[in-house]
């Protein structure tokens, strides 16, 4: 097992080479052509970037302007081939702080426009070096508008993107035989094999701060707000979990111990966590009998539980109720949340491809937040237990951060008792 995985705190998974020496062979790349084929018959043709490579997966789209490496090292896009709908994309680069897992996990990447050039005083790398690196094939110069458009009508497809070649009806057939989301377990492949203590020594936790004001030369990258002591020690179910979500419980003074998915209930109750938090992840909630068994029995402890996400998912099945298949899902950071017992409205960053049948659960759970797109359910909560759940992502990266209390709501839901 290699060690990065273990202890991302290192960050050398994240298979990027310092500098942004691609652009060098980029009229090269763009030269190379790329094919993008549904399921439905629909096939796109376009430039190559990134890896020489083909891949199969669920074709989805991510309508967040900005913040592309943290979709890319998002576990929950596992298995899925993301389509931006923001025009151009790369212009800023990619860098080795901004990463939200161990690894990328996208199986490919669609855009409009790919930024020839890097301008960013923080980038190491370019996007189409990142994604060679990483064994991931890209595609441009195909109108991303229209395939939205159809993901919308059609909802969303099962596809083959390829830089190498293939012709039409090899993409086509190896698109419908791509086997899909529904019924398969894709947290058993991006879940952290071992248990581990985040950000111990507290390098990797705290927020980054503009400098102003010093005559000394100072490094921009070590700037950081200090952070609170780490009191209030807690569990954290990683069914594919983003850093963002560590670096934020550390922030509001969690001591966080990380366990991976397949963990036992009695397992992580002997860290004697005051709280429990279940993370995002990919795939079908569906799928994970043997997460929903483990929270069914946390939820027997009295310990106050968090989740969001899939963690929101996998408990919604826990309390007794059954989930369902998006027709394309919510991805991206513009997607407004009701909360019904106040009226506010947030705005939150979202990822994923499945809901909670509201009509399915018990009468002790109340539904205490929608989606004002399409009325599915954005949050829950038990009547009588200390337990709350949200479907889409506090911890943003990329997003906005209107939903950051919900960490503090937690800790304090943990000081109630």
């Amino acid at each position: 097992m290699k060690k990065a995985r273990m202890i991302p705190q290192s960050f050398r998974g994240i298979g990027l080479t310092v500098g942004a020496r691609g652009l060098a062979s980029e009229p090269q790349r763009m030269a190379m052509k790329a094919i993008l084929a549904l399921e439905d018959g629909s096939v796109y043709h376009g430039q190559a970037f990134g890896a020489r490579a083909s891949a199969g997966g669920e074709v989805c789209f991510n309508t967040s302007m900005t913040g592309y490496q943290e979709i890319l090292t998002d576990p929950s896009y596992k298995a899925q081939i993301v389509a931006m709908t923001y025009p151009l994309i790369g212009n800023y680069g990619v860098n080795r702080i901004d990463v939200e897992s161990w690894k990328p996990h996208v199986s490919g990447f669609v855009v409009r426009e790919l930024s020839p050039v890097v301008s960013n005083w923080r980038a190491d790398g370019s996007l189409a070096d990142y994604l060679e690196q990483n064994e991931i094939p890209g595609l441009q110069g195909i109108d991303t508008r229209a395939l939205t458009k159809k993901l919308r009508v059609r909802g969303a497809l099962n596809g083959f993107i390829s830089t190498e070649a293939i012709d039409e009806a090899e993409a086509l057939r190896r698109a419908k035989e791509w086997p899909g989301l529904v019924g398969v377990d894709y947290v058993k492949e991006v879940t952290h094999r071992e248990a581990f203590a985040w950000d111990a020594n507290d390098e990797q936790s705290a927020s980054f701060n503009l400098h102003r004001g010093s005559a000394e030369p100072v490094n921009p990258r070590a700037i950081c707000d200090p952070l609170p002591a780490a009191d209030i020690p807690i569990v954290a179910y990683d069914f594919g979990m983003k850093y963002n979500i560590l670096r934020r419980l550390r922030q509001h003074g969690f001591r966080v111990q990380v366990v991976p998915a397949g963990t036992p209930a009695e397992e992580a109750l002997k860290y004697k966590p005051a709280g429990i938090f279940l993370s995002n992840g990919p795939g079908d909630p569906a799928a994970l009998g043997y997460a929903v068994r483990a929270v069914a029995d946390l939820l027997k402890s009295g310990v106050p539980i968090f989740g969001i996400c899939l963690g929101h998912q996998i408990l919604g099945q826990a309390f007794g109720g059954k989930t369902f298949k998006l027709k394309f899902g919510h991805r991206g950071g513009n997607q407004p949340v009701k909360d019904l017992a106040s009226g506010r409205v947030e705005i939150t960053s979202q990822n994923h491809g499945f809901a909670v049948d509201p009509q399915s659960l018990p009468a002790e759970i109340a539904v205490d937040r929608i989606n004002l797109n399409d009325q599915t359910v954005e949050g829950m909560r038990h009547k009588s237990k200390p337990v709350f759940c949200v479907q889409y992502h506090p911890e943003a990266s990329p997003g906005p951060h209107d939903s950051t209390p919900l960490f503090a709501q937690f800790r304090e839901t943990i000081a109630r008792g």
